[in-house]
């Protein structure tokens, strides 16, 4: 793990977050600045810049637990579709998005452009009693968290 690193000192617990699942390897918690409700981000434990950078087996088992986190979303939020995708643009440690979609448009992040292409806006922060709840909500998708995804 990285000393500075925003996303290592959270999975070592010296920064808050509202945690939906943690086990040895990685940590799924929600967005602090979310698109929408249900935000996840899932990372490794170990300290990865990017995600082309992480050995596939971890790689497969975050997009295993993304894809168990994505049907608990389906059935909390009533939607189609729900968005998986890496973008480490703010944080130098590989994390993947989990995002309920309720357009086919809902990746593009316009809660992110609000200011213009050319810059960022981070949307809203969770209040944490929202965050508790919803993190409590989409905890049972890593329900017999022991057994592989």
């Amino acid at each position: 793990m990285s000393d500075d690193c925003l996303f290592c000192r959270i999975a070592r617990g010296e920064l808050p977050a509202h945690r939906v699942h943690e086990d040895d390897e990685i940590l799924a918690f929600l967005d602090l600045h979310p698109i929408r409700p249900g935000h996840c981000l899932i990372i490794p434990k170990r300290h990865y810049p990017w995600f082309e950078d992480l050995p596939e087996d971890l790689a497969t088992r975050i997009t295993s637990w993304a894809q168990r986190l994505a049907r608990q979303m389906k059935t909390i939020y009533a939607v189609e579709r729900v968005a998986l995708f890496y973008t480490g643009i703010h944080v130098a440690h590989a994390h993947a998005h989990v995002v309920p979609m309720h357009h086919v448009h809902d990746v593009s992040s316009q809660a992110y452009l609000q200011d213009g292409i050319g810059s960022f806006s981070a949307p809203p922060q969770l209040p944490a009693e929202e965050g508790a709840r919803i993190a409590q909500v989409l905890a049972p998708a890593f329900a017999g968290q022991d057994a592989a995804p």
